[in-house]
């Protein structure tokens, strides 16, 4: 580690956010002080403490809100301001869920919340009704818990929440209620909630993009609906994996020239950070198909797969279709021994198809 470099902090999820405003609010409606901060237990256990940024509503439908903070991870939701709101219910109605502004509704089947609920997901609702119970002498109330988040619908437009039927805001989540910086772990889900969607509504073929060039070239290319297409970015392992455990009949599998030289390389993670292309590789892999030694020597010296591709280009080298060949390979071996067939097309930045296997 570098002298000056520091672990990258933590933070905290949607779900954990909403479960400490749930809590605070839920105290002030049963005549507490208006708490400066609350504890919350998560699902492994852990015992944490969270500020509450601001309080008020009726007495009958106090609110507490909690800005969330992502720690060191780039997520589009840290410093949000995360409120909810609780209201009593006649016995026996237990807890019930509403989404309030910038929260979602669930219109699509094939995701773990039914269609027409809001978009809090099954572990922020186990956290929010353990901390109620907890605060209520162990005794699970009869209450209503609006959660809103300011400016949330605007902020869902940068998330793949419309393309799985999540209208009208965002979606509270977390599985662990913790945030590790750059896992992704947001993103990871969507992938799966996606193929999950797909399923539900009897799709037989899914498309995997990397970027929105290859994503719009398979769209055209296989004329398929907006719910067959995956963003899976750089997460190719993260479809891939969950696909053999849920199949679907076909897969397709786009992207730009670099990210799938990346994959037929064996990448799961195609990522800048994760490391460059192997130029030598992509050198031997055009020499074991014919290609001219000077070619390869040019690739194997070349700074990226782009300078590469647009050399073989120049000398009418199909390097675009070894690429695809050799991703699609990879997609096989991962796959295995789920039944899909699969197929790899390659685009380049102007969105022309330049490989296919």
């Amino acid at each position: 580690m570098a002298p000056n470099s520091h672990p990258l902090r933590r933070g905290w999820t949607t779900g954990s956010c909403a479960t400490a405003a749930a809590k605070a609010a839920w105290l002030i409606l049963n005549g507490h002080s208006a708490p400066a901060c609350v504890n919350i237990t998560l699902p492994a256990g852990q015992q944490v403490g969270f500020a509450i940024a601001r309080t008020g509503g009726a007495p009958d439908a106090p609110f507490a809100e909690v800005i969330k903070d992502a720690g060191d991870d780039p997520d589009i939701t840290h410093g949000a301001l995360i409120r909810a709101t609780v209201k009593t219910l006649p016995a026996g109605c237990g807890i019930v869920f509403q989404a309030g502004p910038g929260v979602g509704t669930v219109t699509r089947p094939g995701l773990p919340i039914t269609v027409g609920e809001p978009a809090i997901n099954p572990t922020p609702r186990a956290m929010i009704r353990k901390a109620l119970t907890e605060a209520n002498a162990g005794i699970c109330p009869d209450a209503e818990v609006i959660i809103s988040v300011e400016n949330g619908e605007k902020l869902a437009e940068r998330t793949l929440n419309s393309r799985l039927g999540i209208l009208g805001g965002l979606s509270i989540l977390g599985t662990t209620g913790i945030v590790v910086p750059f896992s992704c772990s947001a993103w990871i889900e969507s992938i799966h909630r996606g193929v999950d969607v797909a399923r539900a509504e009897g799709l037989t073929h899914l498309a995997g993009s990397t970027g929105n060039v290859s994503e719009k070239g398979v769209q055209k290319f296989y004329n398929l609906p907006d719910s067959a297409l995956i963003e899976m970015g750089d997460f190719a392992g993260g479809l891939l994996k969950y696909l053999r455990k849920h199949p679907v009949p076909r897969l397709t599998i786009s992207g730009g020239i670099a990210k799938m030289t990346k994959l037929g390389q064996g990448f799961m993670d195609l990522h800048s950070k994760r490391g460059p292309a192997d130029m030598r590789q992509l050198a031997e892999l055009v020499l074991a198909h014919n290609g001219k030694p000077d070619l390869a020597d040019t690739i194997a010296r070349s700074p990226t797969v782009a300078e590469a591709f647009l050399c073989a280009s120049q000398q009418g080298f199909p390097l675009g279709y070894l690429i695809a060949r050799s991703a699609l390979q990879t997609v096989k071996d991962v796959l295995h021994p789920a039944p899909i067939q699969a197929d790899v097309l390659v685009f380049d930045r102007a969105g022309n198809l330049v490989g296919q296997a």
